[in-house]
């Protein structure tokens, strides 16, 4: 049995000072936004209760679906990959970007290059950008695949996108763990699923990500960005149904707008065409702030409940 784990936009804080010259970009609106709403409603007690948790469970890998930062300031992307190794050695935790990450022009860059390491294919040469994506991480009979929908937007926009160049890639990926018998898990930030978000923070290239799963197969998406706790199911080749899971925000106290941190901890066992997926959610249920088990079901295999 494979135990993953997969929590999501961490957020870190409190933010750094940041200059004038630092506002003058969409940062601005972001810097608001962070005043009257992100640093009353995410606490860093909150994270290290749901990080703790997770590591007490003992998975065997860590999925983080992006959005570790909030205006991607440089000295953010440096606390965050502190905190990262913190958190665990680079082989054991995988990491795609989300749209905070890359939250203004360059941002991007200077993340892959600062979090490399949690981001680099087995074998590969350190990520550079967004060409470096997908990346695969191959762990027992697990497939870890990372894809980035992260990039730069105008102000009030978080939409991500999955180019056509990455999809060639990803098909290729695809073909050859499929081929291998490995259990594929695909992480994204944004949710590749029509109406999981409104039109300003939704992901572009749905449809063409949804017919590469279609035509060359998956058996998991993870995703964050929402900050909900959500199932999905999308097309899997020769009539498979995918569950396309996401999670609320890593730091979300008890009390906000969004439900409360949670993390999703899968264990998978099984062989092609008999996998066998256990779906446990665990976080904050009530205002006493304690981590426990919120839900539980079977993704795939027998008695499906999800």
């Amino acid at each position: 049995m494979f135990r993953l784990a997969h929590f999501s936009d961490i957020h870190l804080g409190p933010l750094p000072a940041i200059s004038y010259r630092e506002l003058a970009s969409k940062r601005i609106t972001g810097y608001i936004n962070w005043k009257r709403n992100r640093r009353l409603n995410l606490d860093h007690g909150v994270i290290d209760k749901i990080t703790d948790d997770m590591l007490a469970a003992k998975p065997d890998h860590i999925a983080l679906t992006g959005d570790l930062v909030n205006l991607a300031l440089d000295k953010e992307i440096e606390m965050a990959r502190l905190w990262l190794e913190g958190l665990g050695p680079a082989d054991a935790v995988s990491v795609v970007p989300g749209n905070h990450d890359a939250y203004v022009p360059g941002a991007l860059a200077r993340a892959c290059r600062a979090w490399g390491p949690y981001m680099t294919g087995d074998g590969r040469q350190p990520v550079k950008g967004k060409g470096s994506f997908p990346f695969l991480r191959v762990r027992g009979n697990v497939a870890i695949i990372g894809v980035s929908s992260a990039r730069a937007t105008a102000p009030f926009m978080a939409s991500g996108y999955f180019s056509k160049a990455q999809a060639q890639r990803l098909a290729s990926i695809l073909d050859a763990t499929g081929e291998a018998g490995l259990f594929r898990v695909v992480m994204i930030h944004h949710p590749p699923v029509r109406g999981a978000t409104h039109t300003a923070k939704r992901l572009y290239g749905i449809t063409r990500f949804q017919q590469l799963i279609r035509t060359h197969g998956a058996e998991l998406v993870l995703h964050g960005h929402t900050h909900k706790p959500t199932v999905h199911r999308i097309d899997g080749a020769a009539g498979a149904s995918v569950p396309v899971v996401g999670v609320p925000a890593a730091g979300q106290a008890h009390g906000g707008a969004k439900p409360p941190a949670h993390y999703n901890l899968f264990e998978i066992d099984g062989a092609p065409g008999a996998w066998r997926v256990h779906f446990a959610r665990r976080g904050i249920s009530d205002a006493s702030g304690e981590i426990s088990e919120i839900s539980s079901a079977v993704l795939s295999g027998e008695d499906r409940s999800a």
